[in-house]
């Protein structure tokens, strides 16, 4: 498969590059910044592109098989992720390719609180991850209420960390997934096994899901 990476240079972006060549597939890892492809995982096409310019999104996604946005803004601008992801949205509509949107926990129902989501439960969240929560669940209402091309929104859990591959996983649709403690989490790595799952066997087109142990 050949497959566009938006944010290839994140935490999430560098283990979903290393998951994706591990089963073989083509990957155009794409960064802002021309410094930023030292950073890239070996064996990735190295490009550079503004995922927040519709001409450079397009030119990147023509002609592969799937684009996977993993983009986050900088601290202080996290508002500017509904617009990277419209632009994603547009460019991938206009050439006719799948997304696969590393999105956030924000929209999630939390297990015991009255319909509360993770973003409007009382207390649920530092008051530090609200902006980029807040801008998360924004994005994904874009994803759903504009509904453009083929896309799929996959939700972390309350906990995305560093850690090691095991494979192992539980999905889940509107609901943080919990385990016996109580606890909400996945390793990134994990959660790169989780997207390129979901990239090979299609499960949840125009729709969210969420991938915990």
């Amino acid at each position: 498969m050949r497959i566009t990476l938006f944010g290839a240079a994140g935490e999430v972006g560098r283990r979903i590059s290393a998951e994706a060549l591990a089963r073989g597939h083509e990957l155009r890892a794409v960064v802002r910044k021309p410094a930023q492809r030292s950073t890239l995982v070996d064996g990735v096409e190295a490009c550079v592109g503004d995922a927040s310019q519709l001409e450079d999104v397009v030119r990147l996604s023509q002609g592969q098989d799937l684009v996977i946005s993993a983009v986050r803004p900088p601290e202080g601008n996290e508002s500017l992720l509904v617009h990277l992801t419209d632009t994603i949205l547009q460019a991938a509509d206009k050439v006719g390719v799948r997304v696969l949107i590393v999105g956030g926990a924000a929209k999630l129902l939390v297990p015991g609180q009255g319909g509360h989501t993770v973003l409007s439960a009382p207390n649920f969240l530092p008051a530090s991850v609200v902006p980029i929560a807040t801008a998360c669940f924004q994005q994904y209402e874009l994803c759903r209420d504009k509904n453009l091309g083929n896309w799929t929104y996959l939700c972390p859990p309350a906990m995305l960390t560093p850690g090691v591959r095991t494979g192992n996983y539980r999905l889940g649709g509107d609901e943080l997934v919990v385990d016996e403690q109580g606890l909400s989490q996945i390793s990134m790595e994990d959660f790169a096994v989780a997207m390129l799952d979901e990239s090979e066997r299609v499960r949840h087109q125009g729709a969210s899901f969420t991938a915990a142990y």
